[in-house]
């Protein structure tokens, strides 16, 4: 299998074709994508002939804040070490920016806890990631309210 790296956002295009192809078509609201790439600090594609078979991109602050978000591999290409190449090119981008301090994060989809645990990410107990999925109106006050 022959594939280049290529620093760049996906077109939004194949920002579908590759997430669509690994189940994640619920995951995201499509009418957001522009935005959402368009705000990213920095992607790495992995292209086969004119396909892009791999993806993954940087968001945050740039400065402190940095997480890995979207790294996805078109199943037929999975295990054959392109998400780690996307990965270590990410990686790459970071290092040159990073402080001491810098945090890094990501949340782990299906099987991939192991790759991201041979780039050193680890689970850490004196932490625990949360999110929420869609709009919530903030609830304001304390106990009796």
């Amino acid at each position: 299998m022959e594939y280049r790296l290529e620093d760049r956002l996906p077109t939004v295009e194949e920002f579908v074709a590759v997430t669509t192809a690994v189940g994640w078509t619920d995951a995201y609201d499509a009418a957001a994508i522009p935005a959402s790439l368009a705000a990213s600090l920095h992607a790495v594609v992995a292209v086969e002939g004119d396909r892009v078979i791999g993806l993954g991109r940087l968001v945050g602050d740039g400065a402190i804040y940095y997480y890995l978000q979207d790294l996805a591999v078109v199943p037929e290409r999975q295990r054959r070490g392109v998400g780690a190449a996307i990965l270590a090119r990410l990686e790459e981008w970071i290092a040159g920016r990073a402080s001491s301090r810098t945090f890094v994060g990501l949340f782990a989809a299906g099987g991939s806890v192991s790759l991201y645990r041979r780039f050193g990410y680890a689970v850490h107990d004196d932490m625990t990631g949360m999110f929420r999925v869609g709009p919530r109106p903030l609830q304001h006050g304390g106990p009796g309210r």
